[in-house]
């Protein structure tokens, strides 16, 4: 993904996001003092394989196992709560796996911050907006495969990752079923979010304040 692209993307996700009043910085739809829940304990690190850098790790839930069966229905019930271990259609990644993927593949990973917060992961780009609930035919979805194709150049293989807060936020869940309902087949939901990023000691950025890879 190149620097033209996610700036496009970045613009895109600023005028979609303002025109959503619903989707406030606070991601969980209540107020800026709605508690949080304790961070997750990091997740397992697996050295890397002849097959690349954190590939072997990809499709490892990562967080607690709170027994909830994956589903393809957009979630509109609370945002917070206990999520799903796997994404169908998609993969989940760790938090050493992702470091690596954002190292070895440095301009051709699309990260996407669902969660809309002071903070993000490096390089990644905001989607809040992503996160609506509704169907795979409403507006939400029609803006989401028309930005999705322009930032691609219609590549239906693209690497994408989004995440949000923590393994108890259902807001990146949506954003990536709705990249998979697009058509896209190389969809990562990185369930521990921000908070497990971040109990891994590992570096965030000011929300929109660059591009940098860790």
């Amino acid at each position: 993904m190149t620097r033209y692209l996610q700036a496009v993307l970045l613009a895109a996700a600023t005028v979609w996001a303002t025109s959503s009043p619903s989707l406030a910085q606070d991601s969980f739809g209540g107020t800026k003092s709605h508690p949080r829940p304790a961070p997750p304990a990091p997740d397992a690190i697996a050295p890397p394989t002849a097959s690349g850098p954190g590939t072997e790790v990809l499709s490892q839930p990562g967080g607690r196992n709170f027994g909830v069966p994956g589903t393809s229905r957009l979630h509109s019930g609370p945002m917070h709560g206990p999520t799903p271990d796997g994404i169908p259609g998609g993969k989940t990644v760790t938090t050493r796996a992702l470091a690596d993927l954002l190292r070895s593949r440095q301009g051709s990973l699309l990260l996407v911050d669902v969660l809309g917060g002071p903070e993000s992961l490096p390089g990644a780009i905001p989607g809040a907006w992503l996160a609506q609930p509704g169907s795979f035919d409403d507006s939400v979805q029609q803006q989401a495969a028309r930005m999705l194709q322009q930032v691609t150049g219609g590549r239906k293989d693209a690497l994408m990752v989004f995440y949000c807060q923590s393994d108890q936020c259902w807001m990146s869940y949506n954003a990536g079923l709705r990249a998979i309902a697009a058509g896209y087949t190389n969809v990562v939901w990185y369930r521990g979010g921000i908070e497990a990023w971040k109990a891994a000691g590992l570096s965030t950025q000011g929300a929109g304040s660059g591009y940098g890879v860790p």
